[in-house]
């Protein structure tokens, strides 16, 4: 008998959740989550830190230091940003909050970026 690979994907998913539920693993489950949370959320800072370090440090150096004060301000403001987003669960307000302060911080960076770039 063949069974079609989305029905053995069900129930492989099927049985996983029926062992969480009947073992009781439900707090291991979401300390798990959490642990992978926090793993993620280290994983992208080590990458940014990784890329600054080969890439934008010798540069940015360069600028006057008004422009890297608005430039350092802006990504340790989106990193808390990140950090609120992986810490606390967002719906509603806190939601609309969260992607208001993102989109200015992208846009702060990316603007002193380019206007530094064009007169250099």
């Amino acid at each position: 008998m063949r069974i079609s690979p989305f029905l053995r994907g069900m129930l492989i998913i099927a049985a996983i959740s029926l062992a969480v539920v009947v073992l009781n693993l439900e707090t291991a489950l979401s300390t798990a989550s959490i642990l992978l949370r926090v793993a993620f959320f280290l994983a992208i800072a080590v990458f940014i830190y990784l890329m600054w370090r080969d890439f934008g440090r010798r540069e940015i150096g360069l600028w006057d230091t008004r422009h890297q004060s608005a430039f350092y301000g802006a990504a340790a403001l989106l990193v808390a940003d990140a950090g609120w987003w992986f810490v606390v669960h967002l719906s509603g307000l806190d939601a609309l909050v969260f992607f208001v302060v993102a989109a200015v911080c992208v846009y702060v960076l990316i603007k002193t970026w380019r206007e530094q770039r064009r007169y250099s």
